[in-house]
């Protein structure tokens, strides 16, 4: 009777290494930005040299009759200094962003790379195909160099057969590319909040303003005099919710550019496992 052999399983090693990163900007961010709003509110919006009548000093003096209409943010209220340091905020994460996602695209053109990786492996010259991806560098060029080494690898393989060797490579490209997508998603959801609680934010601080002003006018019945502070203090309410309305338009552009860059990036990655497995098993089989 014959001897029936086991079948040949796919080993779990793998030449995909975890990438240690840390992330202590997601925390570290926000707050040393608020505070530069509080400083940029305090110190420079609302110095008394700003004003032409100042009183006192401490966390939130008292200012009047502003000598140009920038110094009416200061009269914004407490609200004010967490809107620039919301802004403050979302630039920071924008420049973040855009340095890691720039590396991520790579060298050169992700689609082109694809196709020179096409026509090495089309004359089995796996090696050339390597080379180009210590070129093209990026994230497309990991998930292909990983692939890659797993492709050359399995060419030698003697105990698997082809569909076992292509799922072998697959399996490398997944894990490769598990490993990509999060540091390319990475900080984006502090975008997407900024957008959504920015307005809302501005919203709260003219809310706030207009019941000082209307606080103001029951204590005054000055006629014109009054109509004359409500006006004013309605207009450095509004304050509030342009800087609100600017940081979310701001966050919403700029989230969406980012996660278009991501799409492209993606559609590379799959792009590159889709040309690794066809290659090997149309010509390897």
């Amino acid at each position: 009777m014959a001897e029936t052999k086991p079948t040949a399983t796919v080993k779990p090693v793998t030449s995909v290494q975890a990438k240690k990163s840390g992330n202590s900007i997601s925390w570290i961010a926000p707050v040393v930005c608020i505070l530069i709003g509080y400083v940029i509110w305090r110190f420079l919006l609302g110095s008394a040299s700003n004003f032409k009548v100042a009183h006192g000093e401490g966390f939130w003096p008292e200012r009047e009759g502003p000598k140009n209409a920038i110094y009416n943010m200061y009269l914004g209220g407490i609200v004010v200094p967490v809107l620039i340091g919301t802004f403050l905020t979302a630039i920071t994460f924008i420049v973040e962003r855009f340095l890691t996602i720039a590396k991520a695209n790579g060298t050169g053109n992700n689609a082109d790379f694809v196709r020179k990786v096409q026509y090495h492996l089309a004359n089995k010259n796996v090696d050339a195909a390597l080379a180009e991806c210590d070129k093209q560098k990026g994230s497309v060029g990991n998930v292909m160099k990983a692939g890659l080494h797993r492709y050359k690898e399995m060419i030698n393989n003697n105990e698997l057969n082809t569909e076992q060797k292509v799922l072998a490579i697959q399996k490398e490209v997944e894990e490769a590319t598990a490993l990509e997508l999060p540091m390319l998603e990475k900080n984006l959801v502090f975008l997407s909040t900024i957008a959504s609680i920015a307005t809302l934010l501005g919203l709260f601080g003219t809310v706030l303003g207009m019941i000082r002003s209307f606080s103001a006018l029951g204590e005054d019945s000055g006629g014109g005099a009054a109509a004359g502070k409500l006006s004013q203090g309605i207009s450095e309410a509004l304050y509030n919710t342009a800087l609100g309305i600017g940081t979310s338009a701001f966050a919403i552009i700029f989230y969406n550019m980012f996660t278009t860059k991501i799409d492209g990036i993606t559609y590379g990655i799959d792009e590159s496992g889709f040309t690794l497995t066809q290659s090997f098993a149309s010509l390897y089989k």
